[in-house]
């Protein structure tokens, strides 16, 4: 006996963009889909990071630990300048304690697939993991941590946190892809995001598909925004809503190759 499919969305790193955020979520709903999770980086980079937050507070069944949610709001941070400070003060009451509490990964099963969601890493939403990583760092993707807690060991994980997204697949059956990134997404802009769709809750192979989603939006009507509000490194922001060059090494706080290794 057949199970009926279901979609769900997976949406990742809006930094601050409402306009891009708001352009996805109607193409969600003008798909049907109902159940979208969010795997992390609500504020930074981008002006209205407290707006971001509301709204995916109101949409998103799961949302999950981003690395700049985590330490953007840190009362123990004692590193940043003029842009943090900005964005940290466009958060309102209690939400950076609420970004601080998120939970750092989602497990759950579809079409006989252990799926495990996080940010960025397995340990940590402060380690990168490229689209150009090695063996190694692709085989502990899959490991339980102790920030993933004890379990299954998942046959697919969905992260966001590079801004990149891929596809990529091992002779075991592992399955790892990234989303992309709604708000800030690099070499193509335009905001992408993941529709997964497979029988939901079943220990039973099935179909199951992973789909990126390009989503256009009004570039100029969000830098107008950021302009209007005064928003610090507006250049860097510019750069990267409309032609998908980073800021690189400039101001990020991880440093240099921030979010990939230069090409040769």
């Amino acid at each position: 006996m057949s199970h009926p499919l279901e979609r769900i969305a997976l949406i990742s790193d809006v930094h601050g963009n409402l306009t891009a955020l708001e352009a996805v979520l109607a193409d969600i709903d003008a798909r049907g889909i109902t159940r979208i999770l969010n795997l992390g980086d609500y504020v930074g980079k981008g002006p209205r990071g407290r707006e971001v937050i509301d709204l995916c507070r109101e949409r998103c069944e799961v949302n999950l630990l981003g690395n700049w949610d985590d330490f953007l709001p840190d009362p123990d941070r004692t590193w940043g300048g003029e842009a943090l400070a900005w964005w940290l003060a466009q958060l309102s009451e209690g939400q950076g304690e609420w970004l601080r509490s998120l939970p750092f990964s989602h497990d759950f099963t579809m079409s006989g697939r252990r799926i495990r969601l996080f940010h960025a890493s397995a340990g940590t939403v402060h380690r990168r993991v490229r689209f150009d990583h090695d063996e190694e760092e692709f085989l502990g993707m899959f490991a339980n941590t102790p920030a993933t807690g004890d379990g299954p060991e998942p046959t697919v994980v969905g992260y966001g946190d590079t801004h990149d997204p891929y596809y990529e697949v091992d002779r075991q059956r592992r399955t790892l892809f990234n989303t992309g990134s709604v708000g800030n997404c690099m070499d193509d802009p335009t905001p992408v995001y993941v529709i997964l769709e497979g029988v939901p809750d079943s220990e039973v192979e099935a179909p199951f598909s992973i789909q990126f989603v390009r989503v256009p939006y009004d570039v100029e009507a969000e830098l107008a925004v950021a302009g209007e509000m005064g928003m610090p490194e507006l250049a860097a922001y510019t750069s990267e809503l409309r032609d998908g060059i980073y800021r690189g090494e400039m101001n990020d706080p991880a440093g240099p190759g921030y979010h990939r290794r230069p090409r040769p």
